[in-house]
Formats: C-alpha cells, structure tokens, sequence
C-alpha cells in the first residue's frame, strides 16, 4: 500500500507552529543544535506571516497520508533575488523524494513571480539538502565558519540563475 503524498501552499491553522516545532525537535535530534536555531526559525515564521507579498512569496506543506511532513519558504531576499529557506523533511517522510519536491517548487514559484536568481544559506552537516540543491542547479558562491546554535558550522551560500517563466 503507497502512502499518499501532496504538496500545498502553507496555510492552515497549525502550519506556521508546526513549522517551528518540527525545526527545532528535528535539528537537536539530528545534530545537537539548541533552541536558538528554532527562535531562528521562528522569527523566518513570524516575519512571513505579517506580512508576506503572495505575488512574490510564498511556503509550501508536504504531506503523506495527510500528515505534515516537509515544507520549504520561499521569499523576497531583493526585488531580483528570492530565497529558499527552511527546507525540512520530517525524518519519518525521508525516502519518498519530498525534498525534491518541495525544492522543484520553490524553484517553479521563484521563476513565475519574475526573480533573475535565487540563493539560499545553509550549513555543512545538511549533505541531503546539499545533494538537491546542487542536482538543481544551484553552486556554492561563500563559505564561512561561525558558532551558531551551540556549535561550529561552516555557513555555505548557494545560488543559482533563473530561467524566465515559459522559458
């Protein structure tokens, strides 16, 4: 029996918290960060749900059998440059190519609101999402070490040119 896999635009009650709990309980599951990563994520949260612009940002849910298991930001980082953040699959989700999903349409949202590029900050031990985005085009422009969320990280910028819409 295949589980039944969707992808929709974020927006229910319970979305946004389930964003910020599911970030925070997976990354100190996974690699021991502490609870300034979920303030992080929940400031990423807050500011996008005061006031986005739905023309030219937009999230997304993935779920299987109807259960929140990934979602991925998709926001203003310029007036030509959108960003892609806080792309997480549930770890229980893994293996049904969510990531990629919800990564192909961040990718298609970026492209059919006019972005000319769209980057992206990550840090070194997330080598799955890496994977993705280097199979989507994406290169590594900066790197740098930092101390954040109660361990040293090497920060990594990636970006990657965008097609017009229809192109």
């Amino acid at each position: 029996m295949s589980a039944e896999i969707s992808i929709r635009p974020l927006g229910r009650p319970g979305d946004l918290g389930w964003v910020v709990l599911a970030h925070g309980e997976t990354y100190a599951d996974e690699f021991g960060w502490d609870t300034s990563f979920e303030a992080l994520v929940a400031r990423i949260v807050a500011d996008y749900a005061a006031g986005h612009d739905p023309a030219r940002e937009a999230a997304w849910i993935a779920e299987v059998d109807g259960k929140r298991a990934g979602c991925v930001f998709c926001v203003a980082a310029d007036e030509r440059t959108a960003q892609l953040r806080i792309l997480l699959v549930d770890p229980a989700a893994r293996g049904r190519r969510l990531g990629e999903r919800l990564v192909d349409e961040c990718l298609a949202f970026a492209r059919q609101a006019g972005y000319a590029r769209i980057r992206l900050w990550t840090n070194h031990p997330l080598a799955a999402a890496r994977r993705i985005y280097l199979s989507r085009g994406f290169r590594l422009v900066e790197e740098e070490t930092h101390h954040s969320f109660g361990t040293e990280l090497t920060g990594q910028v990636y970006e990657r040119e965008l097609a017009p819409a229809g192109a």
